[in-house]
């Protein structure tokens, strides 16, 4: 069955609607933890430390954040290749596509490939930057606060950074309202409701994240 579930292409839609979610809740979780900063290192470290001690005397040291990378990178991958199998599948179904004209879609669609590339580069660059430091010059383990200062007080680290986050607001805003259509949410009244939340939640996200580099751009956090 779960063979037969990956074959089929409401399986690989389903695959790619529910790694979406588990994702988007990792984003939510995510910004929140960002957001600390703005209260001081003291405060931010303290949330960073807590990462790696979370469960606790249940959980080795850092046993439970392992546990949320592994299943992030299982979420990941299972989407970016549901996603490329699909992409293919659509091709293939399509050989005379120079005949027809395709329909005008929104921007979020048509950006939706190209979009999880750049964030697929993004996250292997940020892991780098501030979770291993091989891409950090002066990384100091165990000063996260220190870190994210150093890495948006260099102008490529907030372009890097900003435009990831653009393309990661169009991915929510569009990803979130598929997944719903392609679960069985959505439907002919609440597709309105949907894509307002879709809307909504990309820009709580997009301002969240960027907000950091921004404070520390203009000296609000240093």
């Amino acid at each position: 069955m779960t063979r037969t579930l990956w074959d089929s292409t409401v399986g690989k839609k389903t695959i790619m609607a529910v790694t979406g979610l588990v994702m988007l809740g990792y984003l939510v979780a995510h910004m929140v933890g960002n957001l600390k900063i703005f209260f001081g290192p003291g405060e931010f470290d303290g949330y960073a430390h807590w990462l790696r001690t979370m469960g606790a005397p249940v959980l080795h040291h850092e046993w439970a954040l392992w546990i949320v990378r592994v299943g992030l990178v299982a979420a990941v991958v299972l989407h970016g290749v549901s996603a490329y199998q699909l992409s293919r599948r659509d091709i293939r179904a399509r050989p005379a596509k120079y005949f027809h004209k395709k329909p005008r879609a929104s921007y979020a669609t048509r950006t939706m490939r190209w979009g999880g590339v750049i964030l697929a580069l993004f996250i292997v660059w940020h892991i780098l930057d501030l979770t291993t430091g091989t891409v950090h010059t002066g990384f100091e383990a165990g000063h996260p606060y220190q870190n994210v200062i150093d890495t948006f007080s260099t102008w490529y680290g907030n372009v890097i950074y900003i435009v990831a986050v653009l393309a990661m607001g169009l991915h929510v805003q569009h990803g979130f309202w598929s997944a719903a259509q392609t679960l069985g949410v959505g439907n002919a009244t609440r597709d309105r409701i949907l894509k307002t939340l879709a809307n909504l939640l990309a820009a709580v996200l997009t301002v969240g994240f960027i907000s950091v580099p921004v404070a520390v751009m203009t000296g609000v956090v240093s």
